[in-house]
């Protein structure tokens, strides 16, 4: 079968095209691509996480939001013995604090999620599927630059236990670019997993010696997840979040999950401007930018974080008389009207007969436990602070976390023209958001839209990327009207902007795809 993947490795996306090649669909390549870019890319992924996969079937018309993020466990345990302590990760420009150990570890997801999709969408036997991750694991892979970067930033969770260290520093040292990354008990446990089928895969993890395993270590070491917390997950199917943005339809993650809702809540404010004329890069189109994205934050404060959970709150949250009253100020400072027209990885996967897998999947930073014989290191999902605004160790038990990750698909006449997502924590919207306007409201081609310089704004900050203003021009972007207390200007591009790995269709109706390189992206063609 003919297709196309983007990715965040090169062999993830070699994954994904070598299964397109066996037959298998772009569910079949995308649920390969997913457990190679467990090997490939282990400090963004695992087996130990979570994710969300949105699925358009071609035969059907149907669109489903896979989710298989991370759950919370059933019951806190006693902070006095809980082991959940605090790193730091150096990345140059700033310094961020994230919590590791048994007690930040969420139920995961990944595994179930990966079957799932398998069983209801796939085509190829599971041994299939498997075997390019396999190979991976078991020959070894070549640490790149970027996974070296990767490596160096999350050193404190990578040389914490004895586990971590047998796979990232197996000669005593942090391995480095060039050498070589194996997981021969990686390969032996995917292996173990495909032989029993979807079914009996899902059993031996959830039921089996893998989460009695955790959950022994768990209650030995000061951990919270129980074996009723790993036998009651369960992957939730979801009517994907759809709104209309200049004459399409977007189909993104909807709640509990934020970060589908904060990009069309953006799209919904930049559609009430008219961006044709306005030119790219210009003073009026990244204060635009800027101010949509201040606004969202806004509206999100006020209207969505405490009420994700609410029946019929998307609905609520992008109705027209709430974007209506956050973008009046918007109107007054750029002195137009208002228009009424309307560490994370990605893995984007159109095949030729209209099937299309969009999925972003993450491990957190990593717990830096690793579970006996498996080489699969778990999340850290509950030391994230993004993740826990009622505060560490408060988290409501039993119940799907939420996330900024926001798989999602650009339709015309009901059929995927574009497909894209994106990693980077607080930075995943406003990445897919520029993305999606660079290509609608200025007709850039798609691998110049992914590349174009970007910009985020957070907590007063705007950070903008090399090429979008000159030097003496950022002083006019920081304003008490514009509740801009700085401007950060980047001296080069930065994963801290995200990696939006895209496929979809060029003018003539053949397949295309673009990674983003600041995110170490790759494409792949059958």
């Amino acid at each position: 079968m003919a297709g196309v993947v983007s990715a965040g490795h090169e062999k993830t996306a070699a994954a994904g095209q070598e299964i397109l090649q066996a037959g298998g669909n772009a569910f079949d390549a995308a649920v390969a691509a997913m457990l190679a870019a467990c090997v490939v890319e282990p400090t963004l992924t695992s087996l130990g996480g979570g994710g969300f996969l949105l699925a358009h079937q071609a035969e059907t018309a149907e669109n489903t939001l896979f989710d298989f993020f991370t759950q919370t466990p059933g019951s806190r345990s006693d902070s006095d013995r809980l082991d959940f302590y605090p790193i730091e990760a150096n990345f140059g420009d700033s310094v961020q604090e994230f919590h590791i150990g048994l007690g930040s570890m969420a139920v995961p997801g990944m595994l179930a999620g990966v079957l799932t999709v398998h069983r209801r969408l796939g085509r190829l036997p599971l041994k299939r599927v498997v075997e390019p991750a396999v190979g991976y694991a078991r020959g070894g892979v070549r640490v790149t630059d970027f996974q070296a970067y990767c490596y160096q930033l999350l050193d404190p969770i990578l040389m914490a236990t004895a586990g971590a260290r047998e796979i990232y520093a197996p000669a005593g040292h942090r391995l480095r670019q060039g050498e070589t990354l194996r997981q021969p008990q990686l390969a032996d446990t995917l292996e173990y997993l495909a032989g029993l089928g979807d079914e009996g895969a899902l059993r031996a993890f959830y039921e089996g010696e893998i989460a009695q395993q955790v959950v022994k270590d768990c209650q030995a070491g000061g951990g919270c997840l129980s074996l009723a917390d790993f036998a009651n997950y369960r992957v939730m199917e979801r009517s994907p979040l759809t709104i209309n943005y200049r004459g399409v339809q977007m189909i993104t993650n909807p709640p509990p999950s934020a970060g589908g809702a904060l990009i069309a809540f953006c799209l919904e404010l930049l559609d009430r401007f008219d961006l044709s004329q306005m030119r790219f890069g210009s003073a009026e189109h990244l204060t635009l930018l800027a101010q949509a994205m201040r606004w969202t934050n806004e509206a999100r404060r006020s209207h969505l974080d405490g009420f994700l959970f609410d029946d019929a709150i998307a609905e609520k949250f992008i109705a027209a008389d709430l974007v209506d009253k956050y973008a009046q100020p918007l109107a007054d400072i750029l002195g137009q009207g208002v228009n009424r027209w309307g560490s994370t990885t990605h893995i984007s996967v159109m095949d030729d007969e209209g099937n299309a897998a969009s999925v972003t999947t993450s491990n957190g930073e990593g717990a830096s436990y690793v579970i006996p014989n498996t080489q699969i290191m778990m999340n850290n999902m509950l030391g994230e602070e993004d993740l826990n605004p009622h505060g560490f160790n408060q988290w409501p038990v039993n119940q799907r976390m939420s996330s900024m990750m926001a798989p999602t698909m650009i339709l015309k006449a009901g059929k995927p023209q574009l497909v894209l997502g994106s990693g980077g924590s607080n930075r995943i919207r406003t990445a897919i958001l520029q993305v999606i306007s660079n290509i609608l409201d200025f007709g850039i081609p798609l691998a110049a839209a992914v590349e174009a310089p970007r910009l985020h704004w957070e907590s007063g900050v705007l950070h903008l990327e090399p090429g979008l203003v000159e030097g003496s021009q950022a002083a006019q972007f920081k304003s008490e009207q514009w509740g801009t207390e700085r401007v950060l200007q980047w001296q080069q591009t930065n994963m801290f902007f995200g990696g939006v790995h895209t496929v979809g269709l060029d003018a003539a109706g053949g397949l295309q795809g673009a990674g983003d390189p600041r995110r170490s992206g790759a494409v792949a063609q059958a």
